[in-house]
């Protein structure tokens, strides 16, 4: 850890369709080489084929599908004389919001559609519906939490 005062975050810009940080975060995560527009693309196509396959808004697909796949509780692991133990701790909201960012993207990545849009789109129409592989992640870390539970006073 530094020795100087904390690191301030860095202040993110809205994106330009939706004018919303939080899509602006995940279309930052999608991105792979710094190709931006290629990730926004993706992202915006991805918006498109929820809203023909739903008839719901891409946007409210995606935020209940985030929201869904956020995590609340994660394990560390703490050693504690000579001993390694995995204590359950809750997740800060800015990690939540990654965690549930990255599994979603990890998810749609693994999935046999042919474009990363259809899967991308395919896997927050799951997640707003609690299913899919970013849900089965949440659940994993979150029976991992709960079989720990007994060494939650090693929390500091």
């Amino acid at each position: 850890m530094g020795r100087k005062s904390f690191i301030r975050k860095r202040e993110i810009l809205p994106d330009p369709k939706f004018n919303d940080v939080v899509v602006a975060k995940f279309i930052n995560t999608l991105m792979i080489q710094g190709k931006r527009s290629i990730a926004e693309a993706i992202f915006y196509d991805a918006m498109d084929n929820i809203q023909e396959r739903t008839g719901d808004e891409g946007i409210k697909v995606f935020k209940k599908g985030l929201e869904n796949a956020k995590p609340l509780l994660e394990v560390k692991s703490r050693r504690v004389g000579g001993a390694t133990y995995q204590v359950p701790i809750e997740v800060k909201p800015s990690r939540r919001q990654s965690l549930g960012s990255r599994w979603i993207i990890e998810a749609a990545r693994g999935r046999p559609e042919h474009s990363m849009a259809e899967r991308l789109a395919a896997e927050f129409i799951e997640a707003s519906n609690a299913r899919g592989g970013a849900m089965k992640k949440r659940e994993d870390v979150h029976k991992m939490a709960e079989a720990n539970k007994a060494f939650a006073h090693y929390r500091w």
